[in-house]
């Protein structure tokens, strides 16, 4: 698919995240190839997914577009969303369709910034689709200024700064949508079908969900978690 084809298979749909991290049950690619190949069945229009292994198996399972990530923790930065270029790299070599990157105001390993980073990324892979992931809007403005495909709310609520933020975003999508000329993806907060109403009311161009649809432990905590609210 071309770029374009791809932005318009995910205009206003819903992009299901398939991840486990290796302390989860689920922590398995057969397992996230087989919730992707689920939420396929369920209606999705793509796939959000971390790791190589993971989005080789999703890709062999089903056909939609993959937002990739590599999570990886450095001791040197906060930054653990495709933090350097080593695993843009491994992303672009899976063939992910969309590659996501920390866009955060946080400095990423070895003291590097997100404005050098991305645009040593950017000269690289000039015709690659990019995600921004941010917190603010101080963030997805500098990301739209240096060319980034797509502005997600994905870490909003998630940094020191943003914390105690009610997600889903909502206020932030639609600034992003009155002031920016990009694409929003809303992501972080989707519990309900009320909720990914809400984002697209706001403006956003496409929105991911995860939790709340493939991580079983999770789910089953919030609705013990409302046992002893009472």
């Amino acid at each position: 698919m071309t770029n374009k084809e791809i932005l318009e298979q995910i205009k206003g749909g819903l992009i299901v995240s398939c991840q486990a991290l290796p302390t989860e049950p689920l922590y398995d690619s057969y397992i996230m190839s087989k919730m992707a190949w689920a939420a396929y069945l369920g209606g999705a229009v793509g796939i959000r997914a971390n790791t190589v292994v993971d989005i080789k198996a999703i890709k062999e399972k089903v056909d939609l577009p993959v937002i990739g990530i590599i999570k990886k923790d450095y001791d040197d930065s906060d930054v653990y969303i495709t933090p350097t270029m080593d695993e843009v790299d491994a992303l672009v070599e899976v063939g992910c369709e969309i590659i996501a990157v920390d866009a955060t105001n946080r400095l990423r390993p070895n003291g590097i910034t997100f404005e050098k980073f991305f645009k040593e990324v950017r000269a690289k892979y000039p015709d690659q689709l990019f995600m921004a992931d941010t917190s603010c809007f101080e963030e997805g403005k500098l990301a739209a200024e240096l060319g980034i495909d797509l502005v997600g709310t994905t870490m909003a609520g998630y940094t020191p700064y943003t914390k105690g933020r009610k997600i889903p975003d909502v206020e932030l999508i639609e600034r992003y949508v009155e002031e920016l000329d990009v694409p929003v993806i809303a992501e972080g907060g989707i519990w309900v079908p009320q909720d990914l109403k809400d984002v697209y009311k706001a403006g956003a161009f496409s929105a991911v969900c995860g939790t709340a649809i493939t991580r079983p432990m999770d789910i089953t905590k919030r609705f013990v978690k409302a046992l002893g609210e009472d």
